[in-house]
């Protein structure tokens, strides 16, 4: 990485490659959408059962966990730049490898491969604009996420509209022109590596946490929808031990560490991570929630679900061009308690008992949500890339992305757990047919109160965030 002092790029530049980055998470994302929306149509084609198919999801999203702890070595070693291009080369092979694959065997071991790949592109985008937009990283940060948030949305009407025309390896393979364009567009417009800060490759530490996110993550998918409770309690023990293994071994080893955990000694980065968990918790849970509630619950098509859908998307979206003036004007913390609160008061109506909205209400209330959403996550980020010094910004990266990302699983597992154990409790006391799969509306209420809870705490959290934004950073980042 370039010293501590290196200056802000010119504007031009920095929209320049904020551009280029964005390429990366959108097409990972994007890929992770479609997939999940084919995976009924892959077992057919493949003539795989459902569960082997479930692993070209699964595999993706591990290995994704797998690598992003590599993230800050990589960097530091090899300079962003080379590694950026290498990744999205092998995320684009990879891609083109899946689509021109023969049996399930091969999809999913190529799948595995883009996700190694795909697992660093996110980390890599949000550490560049945070190495370089200076005091225009709020705008360029707010920027950045748009395509990311617009993956989902359109992701099942792409997928939807491949497998109508074309056969399933359609769903890879149009990542080959999109990715060999942003390859070169990356190679002439990313600005060239500086000086390196080459340090030894923490294997122990490596072999500590990422198996320890891999099991992790693991044991909370098996514990919402596996019957095997057992083998789910050992992975999570498993965890752990290994990630306290990791953080006791990082603290004893400070910056020779794979990632320095000191960092969460640092008031508004530990603030901004928390925010960081308990936000993407609030967006995860919501998002495997709300088409439940709407399937089994209002008994509403799946078509109809996802056009049901589609105003919380907008939402998300209409709140980014304004995060920058509100951000400067009014600061993370009122910007992000603010968001949170809107958020609220919009899941507040579904878990009200007996309350029985109009499905247009509905729409009308998941649009103002995802208002609200959008203005809780940007925040968090931005405080926690200019709470810390330049040098620390690749460790830094890496450390945010993990904890954002194990929110998410958290959130799902807790509410599916408790939507398991009311509708076990339904069908005990009454002379149905209700189960687990088939979730009777009498149970929703419930989930979306420990939504609700989650999205209490994110909002408590983002109440430790700064008052003030600022641009400077601090030579060595302010301690608790």
């Amino acid at each position: 990485m370039p010293p501590d002092d290196t200056p802000s790029l010119p504007g031009g530049q920095i929209w320049k490659i904020t551009a280029v980055v964005s390429f990366g998470p959108f097409l990972s994302q994007l890929d992770t959408t479609v997939v999940n929306v084919a995976l009924s149509t892959l077992s057919v084609e493949l003539n795989a059962p459902l569960a082997t198919i479930q692993w070209v999801a699964t595999g993706y999203l591990l290995a994704l966990a797998l690598m992003i702890p590599l993230n800050g070595w990589l960097v530091d070693r090899v300079g962003p730049k080379r590694v950026y291009l290498s990744c999205f080369a092998l995320f684009t092979a990879a891609s083109t490898c899946c689509g021109l694959s023969q049996t399930v065997e091969q999809l999913v071991g190529f799948r595995i491969l883009q996700g190694m790949a795909g697992g660093l592109l996110a980390p890599m985008a949000q550490m560049m604009i945070a190495h370089h937009a200076g005091p225009r990283m709020a705008k360029m940060m707010s920027f950045v996420g748009i395509p990311v948030l617009v993956a989902p949305i359109f992701g099942p009407s792409v997928a939807g509209a491949i497998l109508h025309v074309a056969s399933w390896h359609w769903l890879f393979l149009m990542n080959l022109p999109v990715g060999v364009a942003a390859i070169v567009a990356a190679a002439i417009l990313l600005p060239a590596d500086g000086a390196l800060r080459p340090r030894p490759l923490d294997l122990l530490g490596f072999g500590l946490v990422s198996p320890g996110l891999v099991f992790l993550l693991d044991g909370f998918k098996r514990f919402a929808t596996s019957g095997k409770p057992w083998v789910a309690a050992g992975e999570v023990a498993a965890a752990v031990v290994l990630l306290a293994s990791f953080v006791v071994r990082s603290l004893r080893r400070g910056t020779g560490a794979l990632i320095d955990v000191r960092l969460f000694r640092h008031r508004t980065f530990a603030a901004s991570a928390r925010t960081q968990f308990l936000a993407n918790a609030t967006v995860q849970g919501g998002q495997m929630l709300i088409p439940l509630y709407l399937l089994a619950g209002r008994d509403v098509s799946p078509a109809s679900v996802g056009l049901l859908l589609a105003p919380m998307g907008l939402g998300l979206l209409a709140g980014r061009p304004f995060l920058d003036f509100l951000i400067r004007t009014f600061g993370p913390r009122r910007v992000s308690t603010t968001g949170g609160s809107i958020c609220l008061a919009a899941t507040l109506p579904f878990a009200w008992p007996g309350l029985h909205m109009p499905l247009g209400v509905v729409a009308g209330v998941l649009l103002i949500r995802g208002f609200g959403l959008s203005l809780v996550n940007l925040p968090s980020i931005v405080s926690a890339y200019t709470a810390i010094p330049r040098a620390s910004l690749t460790d830094a990266a890496t450390a945010i992305n993990i904890v954002q990302r194990l929110g998410g699983p958290v959130s799902t597992m807790s509410i599916a757990l408790l939507l398991q154990h009311l509708a076990h409790g339904v069908e005990a006391g009454s002379s149905g047919a209700a189960t687990a799969e088939v979730l009777p509306p009498s149970v929703f209420p419930a989930g979306f109160a420990l939504l609700c809870v989650v999205n209490l705490l994110c909002i408590l959290a983002a109440s430790r965030l700064p008052l003030v934004h600022t641009h400077s950073r601090p030579e060595s980042a302010e301690r608790s």
